[in-house]
């Protein structure tokens, strides 16, 4: 029954992405992930956008500029992936960057976590451990054409 609820609330939740008129933003209320939790989340839902992205030699990825840990994690876990993620805004006339909004939030004592590109919305809620986060949900994945 936790898992259904968890599963409607992450589709419900992805089903509200708006797009602002200059692209994709962030969540208004982001929860404060760090140390293992944000290396655990980032890390896995990085390997789920490469799968449904494509090749990492391609594509750039545009992210806003966060200092916190999950957006440290998530930009880290995208290199290592092969991306190039672009945070300062500075992008070259050659490259059309794919924008990358994500969130993390807090869903009845779960992480909720969200990565949304112009193309598609991942979201998977996660549990928080002692030594990181393991996911409590399947992937959902919200494609848009």
């Amino acid at each position: 029954m936790r898992k259904l609820l968890v599963m409607i609330i992450t589709a419900s939740l992805l089903s509200g992405c708006q797009t602002a008129e200059d692209g994709l933003t962030t969540s208004s209320t982001p929860v404060a992930v760090t140390g293992p939790a944000a290396s655990a989340i980032a890390g896995d839902m990085a390997s789920r956008l490469a799968e449904q992205i494509g090749p990492a030699g391609t594509t750039t990825l545009k992210m806003e500029k966060d200092t916190s840990d999950f957006a440290a994690a998530l930009e880290a876990a995208l290199k290592g992936w092969g991306y190039t993620v672009i945070t300062d805004g500075k992008v070259a006339k050659d490259v059309k960057p794919v924008e990358l909004a994500y969130s993390v939030d807090g869903v009845d004592g779960q992480l909720l976590a969200r990565l949304s590109t112009p193309s598609i919305a991942l979201g998977r809620a996660y549990t928080a451990t002692a030594d990181g986060a393991t996911p409590a949900s399947p992937l959902s994945i919200m494609q848009r054409n």
